[in-house]
């Protein structure tokens, strides 16, 4: 049962956040089914006692019709609104819990190591967050609910008869729970292995189809293309085959409940044949114990669907623990006074390298410095902006900086409203303010041109506007945000001439407020710091400062771009 663990610690977390809503929602769902069990028994009863009495003027006479009519209305209003509550109340805890899983899930996948390796497969991380996430909804409205208002309906029915006699309340009660539980357990045993092998093929087939999607220009290029669709047919084969033994075993599930629900009547028929023959019970008083017995099965037929998607809530909560039980990193401390940002006896060792990349490192960046970084490939760069961002850990030392912004080589825009893609740097930001970091990035007339300003939609990666438009909407998202730290990283690689000089022009007119360290490849980039700082495999091989003789030759060696 360890591989059920996870399953547990999910549900224990959903009791955590919504236990009062999940307990409510499973009371309204066995009171809907007692209300319908209790219905068809009334009604049982209330006809055939209305039968017998008219066999007999004065038993016709003096029989109340009113308290039995009375109660089932009374019943089948309450059957109504308990379902109706039902539906509300637990759907509400469940699309609740789910959402708040979300969310958890991802903060806990937004951590630097897990978010690095997830960006490389998006179509895995859009499974966890959505497909995985879904599965585990069948533990609660597919378990939790059917299998407490069942266990419910059983010991309710079985008290019931218990009070006409005590040996058949008791028998019926047994067979319930025994056969009730019972087969959905053995469904969910034999269709386990199944069931996680639809989910790994669901998984495939989506991921492979993204993939075809996303990368059919390369796959064409490189030959590929055929074995991409005969990769994405035998995912969908092994789905279908899958899914058929999931179809097969549900077959057999509900023939057992079928076979045990006519063993359980032919039962009650001949108890209550025999305790009416006895003179224990009335005519209808055995059409109620029959009607009865022909509806008590029924809650628990509703388990097989979550029996059978058992093993793939199994299989997602397995996936998504590890996420569940991430804890974000702390925030960086702030450096003292006067320091924009203060590295002391840092080391890091980068993952899956054998020697330290920086040992001992130390470097102290001024508040209102404009600093630039340079040095060959290999030289720990983007290592050294990965750890002052937090994307890294250090094995060992102290880093400590202001609150900052970052702008890397790749722009994450998402397909959203410029409005949206600029809040997400500002939540509270009004429009004045979105247009003037707008007209700081010189990008204030290309969005009043578009055809509904701040809340025209872009595409999926900012799709709509050029690669140039596109860095422009992300620096206006950087100084929305108003950091007194700027954090670039080649920021105008691949670009123009002319839209890089727009953007470097609009961030240096902020040295001075604002400490900017910024890792730069060719001149246009650094020739706007105030000191040059060359790195070479960690170490660094050279420091100049504006005006000293080095400081020129240190440009000069850069790509002018």
């Amino acid at each position: 049962m360890r591989r059920f663990a996870p399953l547990r610690r999910v549900l224990g977390l959903f009791i955590a956040e919504r236990g009062a809503a999940m307990a409510l929602g499973a009371m309204l769902a066995a009171l809907a089914i007692l209300a319908g069990v209790a219905l068809l028994g009334l009604s049982g009863w209330f006809i055939t006692a209305t039968a017998l009495a008219g066999l007999v003027p004065a038993a016709a006479l003096v029989f109340d019709v009113f308290m039995p009519g009375a109660g089932i209305r009374f019943l089948a209003i309450l059957r109504t609104a308990a379902r109706y509550g039902e539906r509300v109340v637990a759907h509400d805890a469940t699309l609740a819990l789910l959402a708040g899983l979300r969310e958890r899930l991802f903060r806990g996948h937004a951590v630097p190591g897990t978010a690095r390796a997830l960006a490389a497969r998006p179509a895995r991380l859009l499974f966890r967050l959505s497909s995985d996430v879904d599965a585990l909804d069948a533990v609660y409205l597919r378990l939790v609910v059917p299998g407490a208002a069942a266990a419910v309906t059983a010991l309710a029915v079985g008290g019931a008869l218990a009070m006409l006699d005590a040996a058949l309340g008791v028998a019926v009660a047994l067979v319930l729970l025994a056969t009730g539980f019972g087969l959905p357990l053995w469904l969910a045993g034999a269709a386990e292995q199944a069931s996680r092998r639809r989910a790994a093929a669901l998984e495939a087939l989506r991921v492979r189809a993204v993939d075809l999607v996303a990368g059919q220009v390369a796959l064409v290029m490189a030959g590929r293309l055929g074995a991409q669709a005969d990769a994405m047919d035998a995912a969908e084969q092994r789905l279908a085959a899958a899914e058929d033994a999931l179809h097969r075993l549900e077959t057999l599930a509900g023939l057992g409940f079928g076979l045990t629900g006519a063993a359980l009547l032919g039962g009650a028929a001949l108890a209550t044949a025999g305790l009416a023959e006895g003179g224990a019970l009335s005519a209808p008083q055995a059409a109620l114990v029959l009607l009865v017995a022909l509806a008590a099965l029924e809650p628990f037929a509703a388990l097989r669907r979550g029996a059978i998607e058992l093993g793939r809530s199994a299989r997602a909560a397995q996936r998504l623990a590890p996420a569940l039980d991430v804890i974000a990193p702390s925030r960086l401390p702030e450096p003292p006074l006067g320091l924009a940002l203060r590295l002391a006896g840092l080391r890091y060792t980068p993952p899956g390298a054998a020697q330290p990349l920086f040992d001992g490192f130390d470097l102290d960046v001024a508040a209102g410095e404009c600093v630039a970084v340079t040095g060959p490939s290999g030289a720990g760069k983007s290592s050294l902006l990965a750890l002052l961002s937090g994307e890294a850990q250090p094995d060992a030392g102290t880093i400590a900086v202001l609150p900052h912004a970052l702008l890397s080589q790749r722009v994450d825009l998402f397909h959203d409203t410029v409005r949206g893609n600029l809040l997400l740097a500002r939540p509270d930001a009004e429009d004045a303010a979105l247009w003037r970091a707008l007209r700081e990035a010189g990008l204030d007339g290309v969005v009043q041109a578009l055809p509904r300003g701040l809340d025209t939609p872009l595409g999926e990666g900012g799709a709509g506007l050029s690669v140039g438009q596109q860095r422009r909407l992300a620096l206006a998202r950087l100084l929305l945000r108003q950091a007194p730290l700027l954090l670039l990283d080649e920021p105008t690689e691949a670009l123009d001439a002319a839209t890089a000089q727009g953007i470097l022009t609009q961030i240096m007119a902020k040295r001075g407020e604002v400490a900017i360290f910024i890792i730069a490849h060719m001149r246009r980039e650094a020739e706007w710091a105030d000191r040059l700082i060359r790195l070479e495999s960690g170490r660094v091989t050279g420091i100049w400062r504006r005006g000293e003789a080095g400081f020129a030759v240190a440009l000069d060696a850069l790509r002018p771009g």
